[in-house]
């Protein structure tokens, strides 16, 4: 008898158009044309409070943004959902979203941060760093290897 397959989404987000602060929609990309067998991709500019209930249709959600902070190439965490939710029109964390969907929709989806190092954001333009791009080909590698595998909670 095996295991079923968990519903899981991959919402890569942030602005293609800052340079490396693309990272989460080309890692979405990436995701999207490996095909895995129960993988949903999403990507946007942010987060938005509408995504709690995309966020309720699913098992396990994992975030992929840029970040200039922690180890290269990539960090990968559990998020838990937040004990107390606020957010902007601008700004929704993945923490209030998943405390969101699990308060409106009951939803009991295991939340992960796949951070992806980069180091140009501070013009505009689109494409990637070099560094940016190899830290991607990191993460792609690692997180479609464990999407096909079905164990994103395997961090080691």
């Amino acid at each position: 008898m095996s295991a079923s397959v968990p519903r899981t989404l991959l919402l890569g987000y942030g602005n293609p158009g800052r340079l490396d602060d693309g990272l989460g929609p080309a890692l979405a990309d990436r995701i999207a044309q490996a095909g895995v067998a129960g993988v949903t991709v999403e990507t946007d500019y942010q987060l938005q409070v509408e995504d709690a209930a995309l966020i309720a249709e699913h098992d396990v959600v994992i975030f992929a943004d840029a970040t200039v902070q922690g180890p290269e190439p990539f960090t990968l965490r559990p998020v838990k959902p937040l004990g107390e939710i606020s957010f902007s029109t601008h700004s929704v964390s993945p923490g209030a979203l998943l405390a969101l969907a699990r308060d409106h929709f009951d939803a009991k989806a295991e939340g992960w941060m796949l951070a992806i190092h980069g180091t140009e954001f501070n013009d505009f333009g689109e494409g990637l760093s070099e560094k940016a791009q190899a830290n991607l080909e990191a993460a792609a590698e690692f997180i479609t290897r464990r999407l096909e595998q079905h164990r994103i909670h395997d961090v080691a």
